[in-house]
């Protein structure tokens, strides 16, 4: 037989057609993600100038909330007190000034700050597409097609979950800039006056600490909320141990690790705030499990010890040395990610490792003591 029949040939032709068409669309995603890489450096270019303007004003501010009250000149001092009430009236005027182009910078920053996210996850979703389309790469696609909860997420739905994740972020990163970051940034101001006037007014600098700490009584209430409104639905399905024992079967199925629980701590001893903070560390601490541990086994147990209500997820994989880490000055952006949200709810965050013998996360959560009888 001839080594190439015209039906072979066609049958290549219409093959060299399909791989030209696979090729193209290939090359087009690349072109996108050069293009918005390209772009995107250029917004972060943009963004540090703004920053630095932000940060340029807020130094000017700094220099003249330091300045000495010079408003308060005798009278015998004539035209020089004279000239030194107006000056001082003319540092008033501009550090009024100050603070609202810092708040408004602030807020531009904050919005650059979420148009940049954007940017990253269009980015992402762009290289991960084209991952999708490497023959070669199956790291995206469900096995088998399943669609039965059996096999990894299809790719669709992953960038939907990343870019519901990134927009509840930007939210949240929004809601705290314009609320609580904004409060604390009015807060120092607030202690600078405070230490301008403590002894030449000391009644005056009395009445502002007592608005500074009603200010920060009510900010750490609206932080509270956040958690609060930010408590998963998967919580008020299933409540805490439901939702544990469904984080602990999902990963575990996902990273094919064998994952026990013992979970003897009543979750209802727990707030809302403290329930959400709970569940979180279990998902990011699993997560890390699975992306890093190389473990064979994984507990996850609740338990109540004295006044605490405690929370531990146990694995026997390759560990990390803790102190090292520390000294490197590394930061891992999961365990920062669990110990701030601990601090939150007022609990202690503990994490025990070393070489090859494994990691034990730890949570501590002071609880009240029932009532007996």
């Amino acid at each position: 037989m001839p080594p190439y029949t015209r039906e072979r040939m066609e049958n290549g032709d219409r093959q060299a057609r399909f791989d030209e068409l696979h090729a193209e669309a290939k090359a087009a995603l690349a072109y996108s993600a050069n293009t918005l890489r390209t772009i995107r450096d250029r917004y972060r270019e943009a963004y540090v100038d703004e920053l630095g303007v932000w940060q340029g004003l807020r130094d000017e501010a700094h220099t003249l909330e330091r300045r000495p009250d010079r408003s308060a000149v005798p009278a015998a001092a004539g035209e020089a007190g004279a000239a030194l009430a107006a000056e001082q009236g003319a540092d008033d005027a501009r550090l009024k000034a100050l603070r609202g182009d810092l708040d408004a910078t602030g807020a531009d920053l904050g919005q650059h700050q979420s148009d940049m996210s954007r940017l990253e996850l269009a980015l992402r979703n762009l290289e991960s597409t084209w991952l999708f389309l490497e023959r070669g790469d199956r790291s995206l696609v469900s096995d088998d097609g399943a669609t039965d909860g059996s096999g990894p997420l299809p790719t669709q739905f992953q960038m939907r979950i990343v870019e519901a994740q990134e927009a509840e972020r930007a939210r949240l990163a929004q809601e705290v800039h314009d609320g609580p970051a904004q409060a604390l940034s009015n807060a120092i101001f607030q202690v600078e006056y405070i230490e301008r006037v403590l002894e030449s007014d000391p009644r005056l600098a009395s009445t502002e600490l007592r608005f500074l700490r009603e200010l920060l009584r009510r900010e750490l209430g609206d932080v509270r909320g956040f958690i609060s409104q930010l408590r998963p639905p998967l919580l008020m399905q299933l409540g805490l141990d439901g939702s544990i024992l469904d984080v602990v079967e999902t990963v575990g199925a996902l990273a094919g690790i064998p994952m026990t629980t013992d979970l003897q701590a009543p979750g209802d001893r727990l707030g809302d705030a403290e329930q959400t903070v709970v569940l979180r560390i279990v998902q990011e601490a699993l997560q890390n499990v699975r992306k890093h541990a190389t473990a064979t086994t994984v507990a996850v147990t609740t338990a109540i010890e004295g006044d605490d209500w405690v929370l531990e997820v146990r694995d026997d994989g390759r560990g990390f040395d803790v102190g090292a880490v520390a000294a490197r000055g590394r930061r891992n952006f999961g365990l920062q990610f669990m110990r701030e949200r601990a601090e939150l709810i007022g609990a202690r965050f503990d994490v025990r490792s070393r070489p090859d013998g494994g990691t034990v996360v730890r949570l501590a959560i002071p609880v009240p003591r029932k009532e007996t009888g």
